[in-house]
């Protein structure tokens, strides 16, 4: 039987990023920040400047999603960006 992620399911969380000068708004559920923000800690990136990078790769494409699913679907390519289970969720390592 499987079960629900510690804390319940928790919706998208909208926030606000700069990329090439332009404030974007971005929704993403709470784990996909936690793995986006450590993505960047662990590249020495603003997390704006990570984003910035997904954008020019999903742009690139001839179809290209939208940001966020950009984003979700890179961070899953790259699941070392996930917090593990009993690590503490706040802005360590």
């Amino acid at each position: 039987m499987i079960a629900a992620p510690e804390g319940g399911f928790v919706g998208p969380v909208k926030r606000s990023v700069t990329i090439a000068g332009h404030a974007t708004s971005i929704s993403l559920e709470p784990v996909f920040w936690r793995a986006l923000e450590r993505a960047a800690r662990e590249r020495a990136l603003p997390l704006s400047a990570l984003v910035a990078q997904i954008d020019a790769l999903r742009v690139a494409q001839g179809d290209p999603p939208n940001l966020a699913s950009a984003i979700r679907s890179w961070l899953v390519a790259h699941p070392s960006t996930f917090c593990d289970r009993g690590e503490n969720n706040s802005h360590q390592d």
